[in-house]
C-alpha cells in the first residue's frame, strides 16, 4: 500500500473553520454572509474531490502536525473509509447550506448568523474525525463536534430546548469523557500506541476479558452513534430547527458515531482480534437489539420529526452490524450504509422541513391529503455478509426490519396523498415553501435515486478500504 504526503486533509478541515470569521463579520448583511458559508463548501469539496483519483487506486495519504508524546499525534490519515465519509458530508453540507437559507429566512429565525458559524465548525470537526489517523485525533475532533453541536441543539434558547440541550450533553460529552477516555489510556498503556493499523494494534495485548471490557466502553462510548440503551439524546434534540436535524441525522453526528465505531472494529482491535475472541457476535446482537426495537418504536411516533429520529437509530446500526460481521461482503455493505442512508435520511428531514414551513404541521396525523426507500444495495450487501458470515438469525433481523421500515413509512405516504383533506386539519394556510427549501430537496431526491442504479463509486471506495483490512 502506496503513502504519500500531502497538506490536503489539514485544507479540508480548515476550510469551513476559517470561514468562521468572514461569517461573523458580515452577519448584518445575510446575501455576504451566506456566499462565505457557501465559497467554504465549495473549496472543502473540492478539495476533497481532488485526493480521490489517489485514494481510488489504494494510495494513503497522510499529514502529521504534531507529536504529543511518543506514539500520540494530532496526524491525518485519508485512506477509502475515510474518503467517502468525508466526500458524503462535504457534499451535504452544500445541499444542507442551500436549504438552510430558505428554512431559517422563511420561519423568520433569531441568531442566523451564529447558527452558521457553528454549522461551518461541525463541518470542520466532521472531517477532521473523517480524516483522523490514530484514536486520539478522532477523539479530538469528536469532543469538537459536540461542543460546536450544542448551540445548534439549543438553537431556540426555550427551556425545551435547554433541556434537551443538557441531555445531549450529558449522553454525548458524558460517556465520551467517562468510557473512551479510560478506554484511550488502557490502549495507549497497552500498545504504546494508538495509531489506527489495518489489522488494529490489540492484538496479543491483553486477555479476552480486557478486550471485551475495552470493546464494551468504546462501543458505547461514542454514544453518537445512538446505540441502545445510549439512545434517548436523538429524539430529544429533535428540537432543533429541521436544518440541525439533518446535520445530526445524516451529514455529521450519527455519522461520526458509526464512523468512530467502525475506527474502533477495524483500527483498533483488527478483524482477526475479534474474530478470535468471538467478540464479533456481540457486536452484531447489540446492533440487532437496536435496529429491531428502534424500529418498532418508530411506529408508535405521531411527530414526523420523532418517527424519523428514531428510524435513523435503527439504521445507524445495520452500518454497526455490517461491519461487525467481520466478513467482506458484511463490512462492504456496513461502510456503504453510511453513503445511502445519508442521501435518503436528509431527503426525508428536507421534506419534513418543508412541509413545516409551509403548513406549520408536525404531526403525522395532521398530515392527512397534504401531498420514500433508503439504500437497497447497501442492505443486499448485508445480506450477503450475513450469509458469508454463516450468521442466520441476522437474516432475519434483516428482513424484519425492512418491513418495519415500510410499515412506519407508509402511513406518511398514504395519509399525504390518498386520504381527502380534513377542513378541521387545514385551518391554517398553506403557502408554497421557499425555493431555497425545495431546490436542495429536489436535488438529494434526485441524487438518492441516482445511487439507486450508480452506487459504484461509494462501493469501490468501502472495497478498497475492507481490502486493505482483509488483504481479500
Amino acid at each position: 500500500m502506496d503513502t504519500v504526503t500531502s497538506i490536503k486533509p489539514v485544507l479540508a478541515v480548515l476550510a469551513s473553520l476559517i470561514a468562521v470569521v468572514p461569517i461573523i463579520m458580515s452577519g448584518t448583511k445575510p446575501n455576504l454572509r451566506e456566499t462565505w458559508t457557501f465559497a467554504a463548501g465549495i473549496i472543502k469539496f473540492g478539495i476533497i474531490a481532488s485526493m480521490i483519483p489517489l485514494i481510488l487506486n489504494g494510495t494513503v495519504i497522510e499529514y502529521s502536525l504534531i507529536e504529543v508524546l511518543p506514539g500520540i499525534a494530532i496526524r491525518f490519515r485519508v485512506d477509502g473509509l475515510g474518503m467517502l465519509f468525508a466526500l458524503v458530508a462535504s457534499t451535504l453540507w452544500i445541499a444542507t447550506s442551500a436549504y438552510s437559507i430558505g428554512y431559517m429566512r422563511g420561519l423568520k429565525e433569531h441568531s442566523q448568523t451564529r447558527y452558521f458559524s457553528f454549522f461551518a465548525i461541525a463541518l470542520s470537526a466532521t472531517i477532521g474525525v473523517a480524516f483522523a489517523a490514530n484514536l486520539f485525533t478522532l477523539y479530538l475532533f469528536y469532543e469538537m463536534l459536540s461542543l460546536a453541536t450544542y448551540p445548534l441543539v439549543t438553537h431556540h434558547q426555550d427551556e425545551e430546548a435547554r433541556a434537551s440541550g443538557r441531555k445531549y450533553l450529558l449522553y454525548i460529552l458524558g460517556t465520551s469523557i467517562g468510557f473512551v477516555l479510560p478506554a484511550m489510556l488502557i490502549c495507549y498503556s497497552l500498545a504504546g500506541t494508538l495509531e489506527f493499523a489495518n489489522q488494529g494494534f490489540l492484538a496479543g495485548t491483553g486477555s479476552k476479558g480486557l478486550m471485551t471490557f475495552l470493546l464494551v466502553l468504546l462501543l458505547f462510548g461514542f454514544a453518537k452513534a445512538a446505540i441502545m440503551p445510549l439512545h434517548s439524546w436523538l429524539p430529544a434534540a429533535m428540537v432543533a430547527p429541521t436544518p440541525v436535524s439533518a446535520l445530526l441525522h445524516a451529514v455529521a453526528v450519527v455519522k461520526v458515531g458509526v464512523f468512530s465505531i467502525i475506527r474502533v472494529i477495524t483500527g483498533v482491535f483488527g478483524t482477526d482480534l475479534l474474530l478470535s475472541l468471538h467478540l464479533g457476535t456481540f457486536i452484531i446482537y447489540l446492533a440487532s437489539i437496536t435496529i429491531l426495537v428502534g424500529s418498532l418504536i418508530a411506529l408508535s411516533q405521531d411527530g414526523l420529526k420523532r418517527r424519523l429520529a428514531f428510524s435513523t437509530i435503527a439504521q445507524l446500526s445495520y452500518v454497526v452490524l455490517g461491519v461487525g460481521l467481520l466478513s467482506p461482503k458484511g463490512m462492504i455493505g456496513g461502510m456503504a450504509h453510511i453513503a445511502m442512508h445519508a442521501f435518503g435520511k436528509i431527503t426525508l428531514f428536507f421534506c419534513a422541513g418543508a412541509i413545516f414551513v409551509a403548513t406549520g404541521k408536525k404531526n403525522i396525523s395532521e398530515m392527512v391529503g397534504i401531498g420514500r426507500k433508503m439504500g437497497f444495495l447497501s442492505k443486499w450487501y448485508l445480506v450477503l455478509g450475513s450469509l458469508e458470515a454463516q450468521q442466520m438469525p441476522i437474516l432475519f433481523v434483516l428482513l424484519t426490519s425492512s418491513l418495519l421500515n415500510a410499515a412506519y413509512f407508509m402511513p406518511v405516504v398514504y395519509k399525504a396523498f390518498f386520504c381527502a383533506p380534513e377542513e378541521a386539519l387545514f385551518s391554517n394556510p398553506v403557502r408554497e415553501a421557499p425555493p431555497f427549501c425545495v431546490v436542495p430537496l429536489v436535488i438529494t431526491a434526485f441524487i438518492s435515486i441516482i445511487l439507486l442504479f450508480y452506487p459504484q463509486p461509494f462501493f469501490r471506495l468501502a472495497s478498497v478500504m475492507v481490502q486493505n483490512i482483509t488483504g481479500m
